[in-house]
């Protein structure tokens, strides 16, 4: 069997939570939760053949129930975050809950990262596990009802594969993500600034200081934020830049050239000269939001092992559409309609050099 399922926790109302282990037939493996979709382990070999979990989470369910972040975490309605939760759609005002500064951030109160999701198991040469969740409509505050599938798979090519299949039955909006948390030395190993990371990014968005878009598409060049030729992630992030000191570091999105794409193409790549892993991005999304982890910090939530939360340890590649498109004409199109299937897919493909 190459997907095993074990309790990992129970919630205060009695549901039982549980990890299914994936494995494909080089060793590879995932741990994913049912509980927000989290993925909560992920083991991939370096060039000598040892196995190390290269994200963050933690070891016990309260706290990814009680801590911050995201750890691993599937994200909707809206991944990342939206002007003082507030848009207007077909004419309607919308209002959100606010949960960061004055803003929305990653789907509100309870966003599907805090629900228990529907499991499929598919075994196999390649295992899947199936998540599905119907959210409600109203739900955080957005219109219609939703009928929403995630897809994991663990490829023969040691790829983890996330595939998002929404349709709704009243125009909504609609920007998921995943939330997971990369350091390919180990989630334990220090610093991300050695590591080595090319994006197919031509432009980013600049923000405001509580790190909402101004509306502006700049280009890359001759800023911190043009990846375009492989850099280390430290190269540039202590630059003298508004956007960078407004956020600590990086927390940016940065789009992809030419925008999303039919198929999935290869549009980022992460490498670590010391172990020797590499991490391809395939995606047909068209942008990211390259996260350098500047806010793990939180003591009380100390990650696997009793490993204390440190700022850019760990970083994030979050594929989505842009923030606050919802409010902005020139960004991506993040409305989905009734008849309309929301179809979006991301793999994070491993090997080393």
């Amino acid at each position: 069997m190459s997907i095993q399922r074990q309790l990992f926790g129970t919630l205060t109302d009695g549901r039982k939570v549980y990890a299914y282990t994936l494995r494909n037939e080089n060793g590879m493996t995932v741990k994913i939760l049912n509980y927000g979709g989290v993925l909560a382990e992920l083991r991939v070999p370096d060039r000598n053949g040892c196995m190390t979990d290269v994200i963050g989470g933690y070891d016990c369910l309260d706290s990814y129930v009680r801590g911050d972040g995201y750890q691993g975490a599937l994200i909707g309605r809206w991944g990342n975050r939206i002007a003082r939760g507030a848009f207007t759609l077909e004419g309607k005002a919308y209002s959100l809950f606010i949960n960061n500064g004055v803003n929305h951030l990653h789907g509100g109160e309870y966003g599907f990262n805090t629900k228990l999701w529907d499991v499929t198991e598919i075994d196999g040469d390649e295992p899947s596990l199936v998540l599905h969740i119907l959210s409600p409509d109203g739900d955080e505050g957005y219109p219609g009802n939703l009928d929403l599938t995630v897809t994991y798979q663990l490829t023969a090519q040691n790829g983890l594969s996330i595939r998002y299949v929404a349709t709704t039955d009243q125009t909504t909006v609609l920007n998921l993500t995943n939330h997971t948390y990369f350091n390919l030395r180990g989630y334990a190993s220090g610093s991300v600034h050695p590591l080595i990371l090319w994006l197919d990014a031509d432009t980013y968005l600049p923000t405001d200081d509580t790190l909402i878009p101004t509306g502006e598409l700049r280009s890359v060049e001759g800023t911190p934020f043009d990846f375009r030729t492989p850099k280390t992630v430290g190269q540039d992030i202590g630059a003298d830049d508004v956007d960078l000191k407004q956020a600590g570091g990086y927390d940016h999105c940065l789009n992809f050239r030419g925008g999303a794409t039919q198929e999935p193409v290869k549009r980022g790549e992460l490498y670590d000269p010391e172990s020797g892993r590499v991490m391809e991005l395939f995606t047909n999304q068209p942008c990211v939001q390259f996260y350098s982890g500047n806010f793990l910090t939180n003591k009380e939530f100390p990650f696997k092992g009793g490993y204390g939360q440190a700022p850019q340890t760990l970083l994030c590649l979050e594929t989505q559409h842009m923030p606050d498109s919802v409010n902005h004409e020139n960004f991506t199109n993040c409305v989905l309609k009734p008849g309309e299937v929301y179809d979006f897919f991301t793999e994070y493909r491993f090997s080393v050099k």
